[in-house]
């Protein structure tokens, strides 16, 4: 009866310590531009400079080879709409500043996928109306490179591309509104 109880109760130390540990696969994703849940500034919006916020990350993530950071708005009307499709950030990099250029292929060999606007590279909140919230999603992959042209890569093909190698993930949420 003894070692019954013993096990039972090493079992329950066992996952208590297991619950309350932090998940080492989550990524905390950070903006100096605005706080998760906050409303994203008009500078990063079509209706001002239409630039990209600094989305930053840090994980203690083991074997991270490459990074992906995708932002879309599932608020959209007709479905999710892709604001952004970066891939093959390489796995010291945990920072792209504010104002990335547009374009397939960054100076540093990271690359842009086709975003719902048909363009590369980063374009900023447009609502409708209402208000809509955007996600700016980071994934740490086991895998250095994806192998993907930009002309072929999109949301839909990155993401069947690195389901099997996804070791990571964390996302930053904020929000938008017109004011016309």
């Amino acid at each position: 009866m003894r070692k019954k109880f013993f096990a039972v109760f090493v079992i329950l130390i066992l996952c208590i310590l297991f619950i309350s540990a932090k998940d080492p696969s989550k990524i905390k994703v950070t903006s100096d531009a605005f706080e998760n849940g906050e409303f994203i500034p008009e500078k990063y919006t079509c209706d001002s400079e239409n630039i990209s916020p600094e989305i930053c990350w840090e994980s203690k993530i083991k074997d991270v080879k490459s990074y992906v950071l995708i932002s879309d708005d599932p608020d959209a009307p007709f479905g999710t709409w892709v604001h952004w499709v970066v891939y093959d950030i390489p796995k010291n990099i945990n920072c792209l500043k504010e104002g990335v250029p547009k374009g397939k292929i960054l100076k540093n060999g990271i690359k842009q996928g086709k975003t719902s606007f048909g363009d590369y590279g980063y374009g900023g909140p447009c609502p409708p109306s209402g208000v809509h919230r955007y996600f700016f999603k980071v994934y740490a992959l086991n895998i250095e490179k994806l192998n993907i042209s930009p002309e072929k890569a999109n949301k839909k093909v990155i993401l069947e591309k690195i389901k099997k190698h996804i070791i990571g993930y964390g996302e930053l949420m904020g929000k938008y509104k017109r004011k016309n």
